[in-house]
């Protein structure tokens, strides 16, 4: 089946695109990798306009529905590559073909690793990404959050309502949070600490994680290290943008790798529009709600290049 519209994605800005388009009476098709994206591990949300405090995943499915109920579909896959095609693009996942005359893409970004060795053996071994999805499995144990920004700030506010100490590994000289979440830290007391001016240097464990080998980021090469002994650690250090596709497509991209748009969401590429967190649009501020209205913009840009085709 061809569609007005495929999605890639479906985080904030995927769904987002694809409610618009369903409200356009827009054949839609939404392809979904990971459902939710990183949106639906990002534990409780406080900040969505008019929706009252709920878990990340929850927001994701009602967004769901209200898509689905406006008429998109939502297939299940990982997309593979999308190249053009003489109505439109084709978008392959590992088993399927679609055909589309438009693509928003609204594929998120990546998150960054530590890149040491023993990072990849041992994730999910000690080493953890989510911590609304693994942060209970450590109640009553010690713990490391390996980050100095907001999320990071919010994932030790998580932890600590499972584990006995949470410390707060931190590269730079302070943590940047908002203050609301800075302050619930703070009234943790001696429950958490931070260690500013840290890097983990190296992981240490065979079949699981034992400890940590920390560094003074002030120190010269050489000084001594320190030992943290840690049950499980966390890394929450920013996000990378997936280049794949605007590679495939011919796409610009900004000195980060970030699609570059116009306001209506349009890449130089006609028919192939981009939304939320890989784009330039909002630049360093990546929110929900910025991310679902870029979806909703770049769904009516979508609209508008059918009506004149």
């Amino acid at each position: 089946m061809r569609y007005d519209l495929i999605v890639v994605g479906s985080g904030a800005a995927g769904l987002a695109a694809a409610l618009y388009a369903g409200r356009y009476k827009m054949s839609t098709l939404v392809v979904a990798g990971e459902f939710g994206g990183e949106t639906s591990t990002a534990g409780r949300i406080e900040n969505y306009p008019g929706v009252k405090a709920l878990d990340g995943y929850e927001l994701m499915k009602i967004m769901k529905e209200q898509a689905v109920e406006a008429g998109a579909e939502i297939a299940k896959g990982r997309v593979m590559s999308i190249e053009k095609s003489e109505n439109g693009f084709r978008v392959a996942t590992e088993k399927e073909m679609f055909e589309g005359a438009t693509v928003i893409l609204a594929i998120g970004s990546r998150r960054r690793h530590l890149d040491l060795p023993n990072e990849k053996e041992l994730t999910g071994n000690g080493v953890h990404y989510c911590w609304t999805c693994d942060g209970p499995l450590y109640g009553g144990k010690t713990v490391a959050m390996v980050g100095g920004g907001d999320s990071s700030v919010k994932g030790v506010n998580f932890l600590a309502e499972y584990a006995k100490k949470v410390y707060l590994i931190v590269r730079g000289p302070e943590v940047h949070a908002e203050p609301i979440n800075a302050e619930r830290m703070k009234n943790l007391g001696d429950k958490v600490e931070v260690l500013l001016d840290h890097e983990v240097k190296e992981i240490v464990g065979a079949q699981k994680l034992e400890k940590l080998v920390l560094s003074s980021t002030k120190h010269k090469a050489g000084e001594e290290s320190d030992d943290l002994v840690v049950d499980g650690m966390f890394i929450e250090i920013g996000f990378d943008p997936d280049r794949t596709f605007a590679d495939q497509l011919g796409l610009e991209l900004d000195e980060k790798g970030y699609m570059k748009v116009d306001n209506m969401m349009r890449t130089k590429v006609p028919g192939i529009f981009a939304a939320g967190d890989a784009t330039t649009h909002f630049g360093s501020f990546k929110q929900d709600i910025t991310a679902a209205a870029t979806g909703a913009v770049a769904a009516t840009a979508a609209y508008e290049y059918l009506a004149r085709s």
